[in-house]
């Protein structure tokens, strides 16, 4: 009895030692809740922007990220008329800010002009690239570029 306990418990240190070895490494993070502060991308992407006199000047074409997922800037479009004509321009993220109107309805003021953006440089979204391109620069050819890779964080902070 004592040699077959014996062997069992050899046996199960032996296969747990083994399938240690050859687990897959540790997922990554999962969060069990919504960090504080957050909104979702829907609170910008497609959403109007307005001066500080409450006029419309544009509309939030696209978010650009860096490595690290921090929102860098935002693409506007401002001009033309359904789409026609319409110029994109990239602003700081910081430059826009949200804020409520009237009934606490939420929405994003710039302080700047209609004017100022239409005489802002300009760009294009390149399909190819992924990425946005000055207006003036010529689309490339081929396959897109891979992302930019995310830096590893082991002490996920």
């Amino acid at each position: 009895m004592r040699r077959s306990l014996f062997t069992a418990v050899v046996f199960a240190l032996l296969t747990t030692g083994a399938s240690a070895q050859t687990s897959p490494a540790p997922s990554g993070q999962i969060l069990q809740s919504v960090p504080g502060n957050s909104v979702t991308v829907t609170h910008w992407y497609k959403q109007n922007i307005y001066d500080p006199a409450d006029n419309k000047i544009g509309e939030i074409m696209d978010v650009l990220l860096d490595a690290n997922g921090k929102t860098t800037a935002l693409v506007v479009g401002v001009g033309g008329f359904l789409g026609i004509g319409e110029k994109d321009v990239l602003v700081p993220f910081n430059a826009v800010r949200a804020t409520n109107k009237d009934n606490n309805k939420w929405y994003l003021v710039m302080n700047t002009t209609k004017d100022e953006l239409k005489n802002a440089k300009g760009f294009k979204y390149d399909r190819n690239a992924m990425t946005w391109i000055p207006e003036d620069a010529p689309v490339t050819t081929g396959a897109p570029a891979a992302p930019a890779a995310r830096p590893h964080n082991p002490g996920g902070g």
